[in-house]
């Protein structure tokens, strides 16, 4: 097996477990608390990584597979989202970025209508 799909597995575990660990959080409320401290965790978390990988010419990619792909990725994919889109709007290309930003959340939401019909079919 490649180093780099180890890398990324072996933090995508870790990633996953750590989202499960915070979901345990005995916290009651309608608005989805845990969810938006994972993803904010997270942003900061990919922020950071991004940063010192920008910083440091010696860093390993397989180092940052491990935190951004795999850890980052498995915690909330919402973290790349949020990099992905600060990184257009950074590079001044406003009209990319924004239309990322409205495309992912609409179709994202689209896409989660469409397979819950689905999955409504199927039963």
């Amino acid at each position: 097996m490649d180093m780099n799909f180890l890398a990324v597995a072996l933090g995508g575990a870790i990633g996953a477990a750590g989202r499960y660990a915070i979901s345990l959080m005995p916290v009651k409320a309608e608005f989805p608390v845990l969810t938006l401290i994972t993803n904010v965790l997270g942003a900061i978390l990919i922020g950071f990584i991004a940063g010192v990988a920008a910083g440091n010419a010696d860093t390993s990619e397989n180092a940052v597979l491990f935190w951004k792909t795999g850890v980052c990725g498995g915690f909330t994919t919402f973290s790349t989202f949020s990099l992905e889109a600060l990184t257009l709007l950074e590079k001044k290309a406003y009209l990319a970025g924004s239309c990322y930003i409205i495309l992912s959340v609409v179709f994202c939401l689209a896409g989660v209508i469409c397979g819950r019909r689905l999955a409504m079919l199927l039963h």
